[in-house]
């Protein structure tokens, strides 16, 4: 008998289990993440009804790509443009849950008596949301549209960038075993050093190589090409001392800046769905049932900590950034679980052999509770705004109100914040821009060159005439380049603060001479690179038109990379007036809706739903402010603007199908190419083909006809019918059958 690899059993037991269980739990419309979980444990290792895996640390791995697509695929959907874009309220909405959650996890573990170490993983574990599961739950209850539903993706936004941190925090430390401040700052500092280092590099280079490729890019090259990248990147983090699931959310997040994104995510959906269930399952695998029973009180005031406190902290963090009482109250019912973040964060206190083997049955029971429970806390979250609005005095409601007024007005940025702000930016863009091509060749370049070409003194002049070479630009750019030129202007105007901007334009300069100190200081002694110092500074001022020539190449080029996604297709548009509770959405319109081929003055949508329809995309084209006239077509994106509950009536009127529609779903036909003979007794016979009415008797078109030996392609309607003819009619059988039927006993 043909041996088989315990992986391949191992394998199928496993995907056999999930596809039973994720069956099951679509048809008990719950998480399929839980049908996972479960799956996983009724195959493992602690409960004997079923077949149990044989080889665990296989499994380990496959899990481990899974969690390296779910990063890439998470990270496919973040993108680092929407995390500036967020805003101030969702931001100060998450941070504060996340140093809420962290504090509160942190004071449970101590109380409950664990560890240290225990207790910071659970607030870890505890401070991250699970988009999969609020997605879902926004779904199927068809909040995506409200007001609130914006800011917890953008909440969600800033969770997994700091879930990225965490995962570094933790590691370093679990590493120390303490609260090592300069570690922990040195840790931030080079995963800051590498975000922006990748981010730069990715964005400078990928767009431009898959537009130069894509016309040899189909969907199998484009997958291919897309984990390569992926993988290529998490061994580039792993190189430099990262988690490998950096690695893929960092190239997720690059190509999210591509055209081709939605294309990507579309294309990695299927392998990330296998690998991820894989993961989700051997988070099941690890579990004892013994230690949930054993430790079920820990599990339920963890469970009412993270309830209890997620709401807290997200309520507080709206109300904070001046969101109102509704919102902030809406917001934090919705976030109210921990998911896939929270088992990545376990998973790895259990790698590095830091934590107790009961943490991660626990953080799994609590992120099933909780899952179960989401659905119902967000249908709770108005009655619960209606309860708590009623119990606030009338003072506490007015101040409230003026708060959140008060937040939203416009404010101008002086032309010393845009300066200034430029100044940082570049600063911080450039010295990693700098520092990293200096380290790159003094770590591989010189060693390359003098190995295989020049050796001694002339290699290291020629490494570093390399090196400047790929430098000058940016030292250019960090010197002289002034992004905010009308800023400076009108502050040189004021005779009070040219002496400050002098003083600005000379740390400038004595900054880039610094880094060009710290090149030379990598390869010659400190004499000589005084020497070659001074060389390098006249050289860079005599050359300083093809620099700056050179260095807006490369800047246009990059500008033009990343914004090329929203100059192809128009991103979602969602702003709001937090004091009157309405905001703009926009509703894609599908080929069977209500409101296809219809007039604006038709709909009523202002009479009827209270909405107004500010713009209309219809492909490339954009209709600013549609007169009463403009019809609506399927593929239209119209931005409308309303409250929550106006756009919730208009969204179930969108949506909502034509009665041509609906009853042509009511019985669907199929469609074929049928064969009809003429004979004697036919209906057909010597009439013409608009005589006979074939196309209202069978709701078909007579496309073709074999007379007497010649075929007669799409004939004209006033041809005769004739005995023996052969009548080809693309419509349906039935109907076509019935019409033999009358023929036959005419």
């Amino acid at each position: 008998m043909t041996h088989l690899p315990h992986l391949v059993t191992d394998l199928g037991l496993i995907l056999g289990a999930a596809g039973i269980t994720t069956l099951l739990f679509k048809k008990l419309k719950q998480p399929l993440v839980l049908g996972y979980i479960i799956a996983g444990l009724l195959v493992g290792p602690n409960i004997a009804l079923f077949p149990t895996i044989i080889e665990i640390e296989n499994i380990n791995i496959w899990a481990e790509i899974g969690v390296i697509f779910l990063l890439f695929s998470l990270g496919l959907e973040f993108s680092f443009k929407k995390l500036v874009k967020v805003g101030g309220s969702s931001s100060v909405m998450a941070l504060v849950e996340v140093v809420v959650m962290l504090l509160l996890g942190y004071l449970t573990g101590k109380l409950l008596g664990w560890s240290t170490m225990d207790s910071i993983f659970l607030g870890g574990i505890l401070s991250i949301s699970s988009t999969t599961i609020i997605i879902r739950a926004f779904d199927e209850l068809g909040v995506k549209s409200q007001r609130f539903a914006g800011l917890v993706f953008g909440v969600l936004i800033v969770e997994d960038l700091v879930a990225i941190l965490l995962l570094v925090l933790l590691s370093t430390v679990a590493v120390s075993q303490q609260f090592a401040g300069a570690e922990m700052l040195a840790a931030v500092l080079k995963l800051a050093f590498f975000l922006v280092l990748w981010f730069l590099a990715g964005i400078f280079l990928i767009p431009t190589f898959l537009k130069k490729a894509s016309k040899l890019m189909n969907d199998e090259t484009l997958l291919i090409v897309s984990i390569a990248l992926c993988l290529l990147m998490v061994i580039l983090a792993a190189q430099v001392g990262f988690s490998p699931a950096l690695g893929a959310f960092i190239m997720g997040s690059i190509l999210a800046e591509t055209t081709k994104a939605e294309k990507i995510e579309h294309l990695v959906a299927s392998v990330r769905d296998l690998f991820g269930a894989i993961f989700f399952v051997s988070v099941g695998i690890l579990i004892n049932p013994q230690v949930i029973v054993e430790y079920a009180g820990p599990i339920a005031i963890i469970t009412v900590v993270t309830l209890l406190g997620k709401v807290f902290s997200i309520t507080s963090g709206g109300l904070m950034a001046g969101q109102g009482l509704k919102t902030s109250i809406q917001s934090g019912m919705s976030v109210s679980q921990i998911g896939e973040f929270s088992f990545i964060i376990a998973t790895l206190g259990l790698t590095l052999n830091v934590t107790s083997d009961f943490l991660y049955p626990v953080a799994v029971a609590v992120s099933a509770i909780t899952t179960f429970t989401t659905p119902y806390m967000i249908r709770l979250s108005e009655p619960l705004y209606r309860s708590v609005e009623a119990i606030l005095p009338a003072t506490w409601k007015t101040s409230l109100n003026e708060y959140s007024s008060g937040t939203q007005v416009i404010s101008t940025t002086s032309d010393w914040n845009k300066l200034l702000r430029s100044y940082a930016i570049n600063l911080v863009v450039y010295s990693v821009l700098i520092i990293s091509i200096v380290l790159l060749s003094a770590q591989y370049l010189n060693p390359f060159i003098i190995e295989n070409f020049i050796r001694g003194l002339w290699g290291d002049i020629v490494t570093t005439a390399i090196t400047l070479v790929f430098m000058a630009p940016f030292l250019w750019a960090l010197a002289v380049h002034h992004p905010q030129q009308e800023a400076q202007g009108r502050i040189w105007a004021n005779r009070n603060f040219r002496s400050m901007i002098i003083v600005l334009e000379f740390a400038r300069i004595g900054i880039a001479i610094l880094f060009i100190g710290f090149l030379l200081h990598q390869f010659f002694a400190i004499e000589t690179s005084l020497i070659i110092g001074l060389i390098i500074v006249a050289l860079l001022a005599v050359f300083s038109r093809k620099i700056q020539n050179f260095y807006i190449r490369i800047e246009n080029r990059f500008m033009a990379n990343l914004n090329e996604r929203e100059k192809s297709a128009a991103k979602k548009m969602h702003y709001t007036i937090a004091p009157w509770d309405a905001h703009l959405i926009s509703f894609d319109i599908e080929a069977t809706s209500a409101v296809v081929g219809k007039s604006l003055v038709e709909l009523q949508v202002r009479e009827k739903y209270g909405v107004n329809v500010a713009v209309i995309e219809r492909g490339d084209y954009t209709i600013m402010a549609p007169t009463r006239n403009e019809r609506i077509f399927p593929g239209d994106k119209i931005y409308v603007f309303g409250s929550d509950e106006q756009m919730e009536h208009f969204r179930q009127f969108v949506e909502s199908e034509t009665e041509v529609t609906a009853k042509a779903n009511a019985v669907k036909e199929d469609v074929k190419l049928q064969k009809l003979v003429v004979s004697a007794n036919s209906m057909l016979l010597h009439k013409t083909i608009r005589e006979a009415g074939v196309r209202e008797t069978t709701k078909g078109l007579i496309v073709g006809i074999e007379k007497k030996g010649e075929r007669i392609l799409n004939p004209d309607s006033e041809l005769v019918f004739e005995e023996g003819d052969v009548v080809w009619i693309v419509g349906s059988p039935w109907r076509i059958r019935q019409l033999e039927a009358t023929s036959s006993h005419s």
